[in-house]
């Protein structure tokens, strides 16, 4: 197998494009080693090793991955040829974007398995993340499917955790989620193609993904952006609201229906990017916000 590596072209930083809220983060291994950062995680063809040195993005894998494969499996995840030069040249609109750019220069937006995120940002809603990643490591453990020839399992499947019962799922760290769980296992199961899903709009598939209990504006979108890679998704919870109306609107109040105008008309088609880079400066800087 060996290790091989990817010479990034451009920004890149892999430590925050994992830490900054997205579906690797609730079940990858990671881990910083001086100034390298690495992921370990499982697909259904393996398990792939990745780190960064701030050069090369190294890559090795075990099961039926081979070199140009798990390349672009890694590739794919990581978004390495999204144009960021290009990416910022359209959302740097003001001076917050422009620290927010400088801060984090070189997170990607990752591209995530639709199941993975649908259920990992149902288990996020008034959760944070050391809690979703001991809930979902707990549904893996005792539902996921074991890989062949490997200690690792397998991301349970919609059709896996519908056999659970809600009192399971408490028991498994969902708290009041697990009834928003079992209903998105069994939707998904029976009436709910996710693939289907990349080939729609993105108003379209919003619309299908938000007939399930418990998926609301927020976590539609971001389902939307992090499972389908829709760049019109701008998610916004209670908190980035508050961030938008502080930042942009002097503390005056505004109607989720009116930042995501406002977010539409700022970032056009790059909604997705710019609220990865307006939530995690906001995060990080812990704007105080009323």
């Amino acid at each position: 197998m060996g290790v091989n590596s990817i010479r990034i072209n451009g920004p890149f930083d892999m430590r925050n494009s994992i830490e900054s809220g997205q579906p690797l983060t609730f079940h990858a291994e990671c881990s910083t080693k001086g100034k390298n950062f690495h992921t370990k995680y499982v697909t259904p063809k393996g398990v792939i090793s990745t780190g960064f040195d701030g050069k090369l993005l190294k890559y090795s894998w075990e099961g039926s991955y081979n070199r140009k494969s798990a390349k672009a499996e890694v590739e794919r995840r990581f978004s390495i040829n999204d144009d960021m030069e290009s990416i910022y040249s359209r959302i740097n609109t003001d001076g917050f974007m422009e620290s927010a750019i400088s801060a984090y220069n070189g997170m990607r937006v990752t591209k995530n398995d639709p199941w993975e995120t649908t259920l990992c940002f149902i288990l996020s809603q008034f959760n944070n993340i050391k809690r979703i990643r001991g809930s979902v490591k707990m549904l893996i453990n005792s539902y996921g499917t074991p890989l062949e020839e490997s200690d690792a399992k397998l991301f349970p499947s919609a059709e896996q955790i519908r056999e659970a019962s809600i009192n399971d799922l408490m028991r498994h760290g969902a708290g009041f989620r697990a009834k928003y769980i079992k209903h998105a296992a069994e939707y998904c199961s029976d009436n709910l193609d996710l693939d289907s899903l990349h080939k729609m709009t993105y108003s379209d598939a919003k619309e299908s993904i938000m007939e399930i209990n418990g998926v609301g504006d927020k976590v539609a979108d971001c389902i939307m952006l992090f499972a389908y890679n829709k760049m019109e998704a701008f998610p916004i919870d209670v908190w980035i609201k508050r961030v938008l109306e502080a930042i942009y609107f002097d503390g005056k109040k505004k109607k989720i229906k009116e930042l995501h105008e406002f977010a539409e008309e700022k970032w056009p088609g790059l909604e997705g990017y710019a609220q990865q880079y307006l939530f995690w400066h906001a995060r990080s800087m812990k704007i105080k916000v009323k």
